[in-house]
């Protein structure tokens, strides 16, 4: 009979275990995106998130309880979130703690009613919920839970039932959205929390996996709110103070009884072992008081490489330092900002360039958030510069629809100003939706002026292709020129110029009074004033102006209005 219930050791690992194994595989799941863009992608987005709630994981004692576990899986994941597909994941584990963060061991009904709250909370946070989608897997795998939940099976069992019906259910997934089965994938989002999932669910296995993470992309591990409580934390709760990892290229058999017996050993002289091992190498990773010892050990079956040990208690002296030293930076901007009068209206734009936040600062906006299409801010980033902009109305422009539900998130959490997210979905929305703002009228009116006068902006972003796809009905290649506007792919071809201007006929110049290019970091001004003169060719009843954005990624945005 297998186990019927999960303790707060169990979850943790298993919790660590699946936020490893998206680690793993992000890159796989940035390829099942439907637009062949180079840009951050689901699996980036996703894996950011869950890394956040491993980072605050990690700063738990090992004998955390599942509230503490709870609040960290929510707390981390909820400010981490990056892009809709992060957002989300967010929510799911929001909605999956709170049902569950009060028992002591989890058993199949908690956990199906974990999942049934968890696709609620998700459902809720997006305005238009889209079938066909990580959504539609989450679902489909609550409802398999709830019919499993009294069934009297084991959790293997349960967990294996409910991840085949998640599997059957990606697989559905292109079914349901058309743009998906043309571009012959799944949908990512799913397979992203299918991975997690998947990763889960090896660890309740008790397959031996490795937890040690990486620093995230784009910055370090977050500091959480709850950081001061952690810098009284002594050094004496580090029972083994050296991290120590090497591999052993064998130079003698090694077969099943001589890696238990070297787990044996090492498990005797410390903990938090990984072993892995194959016909040629051993990799091993494991905290001891003792590293001397454990490279003698290895010494014995052959010669090692890639030897390393760390003092983790003089690490963690030195993390809680610079921790202290950040709350204390924290501390001292918010009371500076305490003493300083709010203003009236303040706001806070996504850019994705040099040249787009100047003209970002040009226009008024107070904060700027690096990120954009290359790289989606968390919710975290957008509270930060929400704080930073001390007024009673904080405008929010994401310029980006990947970045909408972060910024709605952020919304959610502040209480102690106005804070009003303009759906921008392009920087030249954003700057329209500046232009369009005035001091007369008030936040409701704002929203409502900014709005409209954004529906009026037609984007075209041109890029290149990284992989070969079937976008309606057009075929792409690695490295042809696309052209994206607002309803998808708009033109597609080998030279910018022309891609450029099959992509303005395209979306209609009858009534187009200006055309704006921003030139990104490789596209020089020169060709940007070239590509000008085409369009004013051929669109003689237009303006056109040039503006530098340095954005990367894409060679050149433009707006017509």
């Amino acid at each position: 009979m297998g186990l019927n219930t999960i303790d707060a050791g169990m979850m943790r690992r298993m919790f660590l275990a699946g936020a490893k194994n998206l680690e793993l595989k992000k890159e796989w799941i940035n390829q099942l995106n439907v637009f062949p863009v180079p840009d951050g992608d689901t699996g980036t987005n996703m894996t950011l998130t869950i890394m956040s709630a491993a980072g605050e994981i990690n700063t738990l004692p090992e004998d955390a309880g599942i509230e503490d576990l709870c609040k960290a899986i929510s707390g981390g994941s909820l400010r981490g979130a990056r892009g809709n597909s992060g957002v989300i994941l967010s929510q799911l584990f929001r909605g999956f703690t709170k049902t569950v963060r009060d028992e002591k061991e989890l058993d199949a009904v908690i956990i199906s009613k974990g999942f049934e709250r968890a696709v609620e909370t998700a459902y809720k946070a997006v305005m238009k919920p889209k079938e066909g989608t990580i959504l539609t897997v989450a679902k489909a795998m609550s409802v398999k839970a709830a019919e499993l939940a009294e069934s009297g099976m084991d959790l293997e069992e349960f967990f294996r039932s409910i991840l085949e019906e998640g599997a059957v259910t990606l697989e559905h997934t292109p079914d349901l959205l058309p743009v998906l089965r043309e571009a012959g994938v799944v949908d990512s989002g799913g397979q992203g929390l299918m991975t997690v999932l998947e990763g889960c669910f090896d660890a309740f296995m008790g397959k031996e996996l490795d937890l040690t993470f990486e620093a995230p992309e784009g910055g370090a591990a977050p500091v959480s709110a709850g950081t001061e409580g952690r810098r009284e934390i002594s050094t004496d709760d580090i029972k083994f103070g050296y991290c120590t990892e090497f591999i052993i290229n064998l130079e003698k058999p090694f077969d099943e009884s001589d890696e238990q017996r070297m787990k044996e050993y090492f498990m005797s002289m410390g903990d938090s072992l990984v072993l892995v091992a194959d016909d040629e190498i051993v990799k091993i990773h494991v905290h001891t008081n003792h590293p001397g010892l454990a490279f003698e050990k290895g010494l014995e079956y052959g010669n090692l490489c890639r030897m390393k040990v760390d003092n983790m208690r003089i690490e963690h002296k030195e993390k809680l330092f610079r921790e202290s030293e950040v709350q204390a930076a924290r501390e001292k901007e918010a009371e500076k900002a305490k003493s300083v009068p709010k203003k009236k209206n303040g706001f806070i734009s996504v850019t994705i360039g040099e040249g787009m936040s100047e003209i970002f600062r040009g226009l008024g906006v107070d904060a700027l958030i690096e990120g954009g299409q290359t790289m989606n801010p968390s919710t975290d980033d957008i509270l930060g510069a929400i704080k930073k902009v001390n007024a009673e109305n904080v405008y929010i422009l994401p310029n980006n629809k990947n970045v909408i539900l972060a910024a709605n998130q952020a919304s959610s959490l502040v209480t102690d100003c106005n804070v009003i997210v303009v759906p921008t979905k392009t920087v030249p929305q954003g700057i329209t939706a500046m232009i369009c703002f005035s001091e007369e009228r008030s936040p409701e009116e704002n929203l409502e002026t900014m709005t409209e006068g954004i529906s009026a902006v037609r984007t075209i972003e041109i890029t290149y292709s990284v992989r070969d796809t079937k976008i309606d009905g057009i075929e792409i290649h690695t490295g042809d020129i696309m052209a994206i506007g607002d309803s998808g792919i708009a033109a597609v071809g080998s030279s910018i110029s022309e891609v450029a201007l099959e992509a303005l006929e395209a979306c209609g110049m009858d009534e187009a009074e200006l055309v704006s290019i921003y030139n990104g970091a490789d596209f020089s001004d020169e060709d940007a004033e070239a590509l000008s003169e085409k369009i004013s060719e051929q669109f003689p009843d237009c303006d056109v102006e040039v503006n530098y954005g340095g954005q990367p990624v894409y060679y050149c945005i433009m707006s017509v209005e």
